[in-house]
C-alpha cells in the first residue's frame, strides 16, 4: 500500500456581515477545499501557502492559530491501494478573485449553509463544520 500525505485549507473571506468559505469543483465532478501533496523539505503550512496559490491565485492568507484537522481515508490510483492523509488549516483572506488551475472546474464563496449542499464528502463536511465551529467561538459572529 502507497502512503500519501497532503496539507490543504479551509479558507473563509468576511462579505456582507457573513463568513463565507471556498469550495472548488475537482475534474471529478466532487467540491473540496484546496490542498497537495507535501513536497520533500517543505513544512505542512508551506504547502498551504503554495497550493492555494497554484490552486486559486489567492496570494495573501492568514493562517489561523489553534485549528488543524486531519482526515484519513483509502482510493485506488492505476490499481494501488493509497492511504491518503490530510491536515486542513484555517485561512482567512481578504481577497475575492479566484484564477483556477487546470485541476478544477468551478469554486464558490459559500456560506455554511451553502457548503453543506455542495459538499458530499463526509470528511470535508466535518472539517468543514469543525472550522466553521472554531470561527465562532474564537470570533464570534460577524459584523
Amino acid at each position: 500500500m502507497v502512503r500519501e500525505h497532503s496539507a490543504g485549507a479551509v479558507i473563509y473571506r468576511i462579505e456582507n456581515g457573513e463568513y463565507k468559505f471556498l469550495i472548488l469543483k475537482y475534474g471529478l465532478g466532487h467540491w473540496d477545499f484546496p490542498k497537495g501533496n507535501v513536497e520533500k523539505g517543505e513544512s505542512e503550512l508551506e504547502t498551504v501557502k503554495r497550493e492555494v496559490e497554484e490552486e486559486t491565485g489567492i496570494k495573501e492568507i492568514e493562517i489561523i492559530d489553534g485549528f488543524k484537522e486531519k482526515v484519513g481515508y483509502y482510493y485506488r490510483m492505476k490499481g494501488q491501494l493509497v492511504y491518503k492523509t490530510v491536515n486542513y488549516y484555517l485561512a482567512k483572506t481578504s481577497e475575492k478573485e479566484v484564477k483556477l488551475s487546470y485541476e478544477h472546474e468551478d469554486y464558490a464563496w459559500v456560506t455554511i449553509d451553502e457548503a453543506l449542499k455542495y459538499l458530499k464528502h463526509k470528511n470535508s463536511i466535518n472539517v468543514l463544520s469543525k472550522a466553521y465551529k472554531f470561527l465562532k467561538n474564537k470570533f464570534g459572529d460577524v459584523k
